[in-house]
This record gives C-alpha cells, structure tokens and sequence, in this order.
C-alpha cells in the first residue's frame, strides 16, 4: 500500500489518469491525498470530479480556493467567472451529489502514522497544528451545516487580513478560510498580503513558510496553490505540490512513504 499526494488537478483528468498509470495506483490497497483545487479552469471539471468520488475512501481531499468558488457560484452567490469552466459540472445531474461529496471534504487533513499534514495553500506561522486544526473544523462544521448560506454570502473579501482570537462569525470563518485556502505570503504575525501572487517576498512579507519561528516548523505539510513556485518550497518541512499543470505544466504526485516524486506533463508532446 502507498500513498500519493497530488498537487492542483484544476479539471485536467487526461494527465491525472496519466499520472496514475505512471504509479500504478490501485485504488483497492493505495490511497491518494488531493491538495485541493480539484476543478476549475481545467477542461473536464465534471469527470475529474466523478472519477476521484468514484474512488471512495481510496482518495482523501481538501478544499481549495477553486472547489469552494464552484460551491458559491452553485449555491448562487456568486456569478461565474470569465475563465471559469464550470458550466457542464453546474448542469450535471449530479451536481448536487458531487457538492455534498466536497462539502463533507476537509480544509485540513493530517495523519500520525505517515507524519505529513495537507493543507491547500498553507498555514500561518502564528498556529500550531493542534490549533490549525481546530481552526479547520470550524469552518467545515458550518460548511456540513444548515448555515452554509450565510457563510457562501459573506465569504469573499480580503478582510479581515490578520488573526486575533476575538474574531467571530462570518468574518472570523473567513480569515480562516483565506489562510486555508488563498495565502502565499504573510508576515510573522499572520498579517496577509493576497495581492502578490509572484514567487517573489516583498519586506516582512514572506512566504508563510519561510518564518523561522514557524509554529509547525517541526510538521512536514504537503500543499498546493501556489504555481509560481513551481514545486520549490526553502524550508524542509514543505512540499510544494502544485507545478502548473492547468498552466501547461506538470502534474505532481509525492509517494508519503519514502519522499519520492513522480510528474506527468499537462499535455502530451
């Protein structure tokens, strides 16, 4: 049995099942861990998204930027973006099915035994993984709740940019969800900077984690979101999975077990 983490799918199927044939995954003994972002700007966001339901309990996700977007837009809080390629995952007769399928999705997956937590884009250096974790259950609690409508409404915005304890409601789940789900850069504190998206820090603005005083300095975490990087993370505890494939890049996948990567080029030369 081994177990892969795969970067950013974005709806792009042909290279994931490339990519499986290329590790011959076996979805009866092997697991998979999805780094979130599983549709969108791809070309086939509805297959990728029945094919990795079909897996079952083979595949473990968490929720990107991405994911929670086709949510909102489904749910009618948000109207579909120029670039986004939702349109055949919303008139699917199953759509219903496949968002209940993500909603029950974590924003935080951590497992002991394999010694690696996945996140989509990061975790600021002001949480330790105990308190990263409780952080996660809030917002998947209401995202599995009956108030998942207020919280669609009220979840795009760039602030409140920086944790204080005394945050609550929408805009304490919002925070949460942008480190989650949207950060690259912050600084010390967990103040954000969600306007650059380069690979490039700017002044105290860094990588979120390259902080030295890191509170999960000592955690190995696997995440996503982050193309321009392009698989590079400086510190030794993260793994940078997401390598553009969407973008006409790669798709990554890292064997937990012994660190080993495996890649497969968006499209075929």
């Amino acid at each position: 049995m081994s177990t892969y983490a795969i970067g950013d799918i974005q709806g792009c199927l042909d290279p994931l099942l490339r990519l499986l044939d290329k590790i011959d995954f076996d979805p009866s003994h092997d697991r998979l861990w999805i780094a979130g972002d599983l549709v969108n700007r791809g070309p086939s966001s509805l297959a990728t998204l029945r094919y990795l339901y079909s897996l079952g309990n083979a595949v473990t996700a968490v929720l990107g930027n991405h994911d929670l977007h086709f949510i909102a837009v489904a749910y009618g809080h948000k109207r579909k973006g120029s670039f986004d390629t939702l349109d055949q995952l919303l008139k699917a007769n199953d759509c219903e099915e496949l968002i209940h399928w993500l909603r029950h999705c974590k924003l935080l997956h951590s497992d002991p035994t394999l010694g690696y937590t996945m996140v989509h884009a990061g975790i600021p250096p002001i949480w330790d993984l105990e308190q990263a974790t409780a952080h996660a259950r809030e917002v998947e609690a209401v995202l599995q709740s009956d108030y998942i409508n207020d919280f669609l409404a009220e979840m795009y915005g760039n602030k409140p940019c920086q944790w204080k304890n005394k945050l609550i409601g929408n805009a304490r789940l919002r925070l949460i969800t942008n480190y989650f789900t949207r950060m690259r850069f912050c600084d010390a504190d967990g103040l954000l900077d969600l306007d650059n998206k380069t690979a490039v820090s700017s002044g105290e603005f860094l990588p979120w984690f390259d902080h030295p005083q890191h509170a999960c300095r000592n955690e190995r975490i696997v995440f996503g979101h982050w193309a321009a990087l392009e698989g590079q993370a400086a510190a030794d505890n993260v793994i940078a999975l997401d390598t553009g494939c969407v973008w006409g890049g790669c798709l990554t996948a890292l064997r937990l077990e012994d660190g080993k990567l495996f890649r497969t080029r968006c499209k075929k030369n």
